[in-house]
């Protein structure tokens, strides 16, 4: 990414050791040894309707140590009211939510846990703000490895409750994200845990590039025109643009969608460098109710910068108001329940559309990442309180009167 150099699988276990934790590595592949296992017909004869479907694509040696829950081939919605609402006819939603333990990390968790058990590691460690430790955690639990979770003291309880439930060692730190962050990566080092740390381990993203297979799968390889997905660290919309790379790269389709990278304004360190035309980042105090893109030091910066550029794409920052409004709109028109973070991407949509960013002609796609109930509060936030009455008509009448 930053020099050029390449390593053997067996040389380096994470970063570029030319630039430590800046030089995030990427897998290459020979798409020409590839192409003799995998097609399109072949996968169209596929039952496996997981991210699995994939292996061929992906950085695994011994399938015996795939995790049994199934992740991926979460469902592409064409939401036809919801667009019509919105004067888009080609609107699809991702729903990401509906993984093993509810979010999008499960994706890249599961190829970590892989690559884990591959060495031999019996110990798996992680910072997150919620979604990647209770991925991690489920997943870990359902092969039987150890897991230790630096999560930020702000983490949502129903998100710590998975980590918990899962039989976690979780370490709840005073402090952000990035501090729980380095924390981890001081201590995978010092006691020889196997790190699932986006931006650090180079799996992770290969995890997360299925999505990109399975849409343009799900949409006959009629690749969309654009991509909307929520920003953090970077590390998602980075592996988007790594899996359509590799279809591209393969023939399974003939363009590439540009993707559109969208941030709380709270917490827009990437769309500050992108309208600057830099790669230099500006680290901040994050502020934002999307706990899952409260990042301000984003890990992966530079690949998803280069992801937006390459593509053609862009990214928007959305304030909190907005992200709660799609998070009623998506709920009560498509019937998708999105936690904060889950539906930025639909709220950077909405504001692209009402600056005439996006054709309505054009074949629209929006990536949920997280389910609803990861944070309830939040949800609360967004849809209000229920009506409390006594146990009579005449009090349901008074409610009535009051109900549109």
């Amino acid at each position: 990414m930053l020099c050029g150099a390449e390593y053997g699988i067996d040389e380096v276990d994470y970063v570029c050791p030319r630039h430590g934790n800046e030089g995030i590595l990427d897998v290459i592949y020979d798409y020409e040894f590839i192409r003799r296992h995998i097609s399109k017909a072949k996968l169209a004869e596929s039952r496996d309707y997981s991210i699995w479907r994939y292996a061929d694509l992906l950085p695994i040696t011994n399938r015996q140590f795939i995790p049994p829950l199934q992740v991926g081939w979460t469902p592409l919605y064409h939401a036809l009211r919801l667009g019509a609402q919105m004067g888009l006819a080609h609107l699809y939603i991702k729903d990401d939510g509906r993984n093993p333990t509810a979010s999008f990390k499960d994706r890249a968790s599961a190829v970590g846990i892989v690559k884990a058990r591959e060495l031999g590691k019996d110990i798996i460690t992680a910072a997150s703000t919620g979604n990647a430790a209770s991925s991690l955690a489920g997943l870990a639990a359902s092969v039987g490895l150890t897991t230790y979770i630096f999560v930020p003291e702000r983490a949502p309880q129903a998100k710590v409750a998975q980590l918990l439930v899962f039989g976690a060692n979780v370490v709840m730190v005073r402090g952000t994200y990035d501090q729980a962050f380095d924390l981890c990566l001081e201590a995978s080092a010092e006691y020889g845990w196997y790190s699932r740390n986006t931006a650090y381990n180079p799996y992770l993203s290969e995890g997360k590039k299925t999505a990109a297979f399975e849409i343009c799968e799900q949409l006959e390889w009629n690749p969309p025109d654009k991509i909307f997905v929520a920003v953090g660290d970077g590390c998602i919309i980075g592996g988007l643009w790594k899996g359509l790379k590799d279809l591209h790269a393969l023939g399974f389709i003939s363009r590439l969608p540009q993707l559109i990278g969208v941030q709380a304004e709270g917490s827009a360190v990437l769309v500050k460098a992108w309208q600057e035309g830099t790669e230099a980042i500006t680290p901040i105090v994050p502020h934002t109710i999307a706990d899952s893109i409260s990042v301000g030091v984003p890990r992966d910066a530079i690949k998803a910068l280069r992801a937006v550029r390459q593509s053609g794409g862009q990214f928007v920052a959305v304030s909190d108001e907005e992200i709660l409004e799609a998070m009623r709109i998506l709920a009560r028109s498509a019937g998708v329940f999105g936690e904060p973070a889950g539906v930025t991407g639909f709220a950077g949509l909405r504001k692209s559309l009402e600056q005439g960013r996006v054709n309505p002609d054009e074949h629209v796609v929006v990536l949920v990442t997280g389910n609803g109930l990861k944070d309830v509060q939040s949800a609360i936030q967004a849809a209000g309180k229920p009506h409390i009455i006594e146990p009579t008509m005449d009090a349901l009448r008074e409610v009535m009167t009051h109900v549109s």
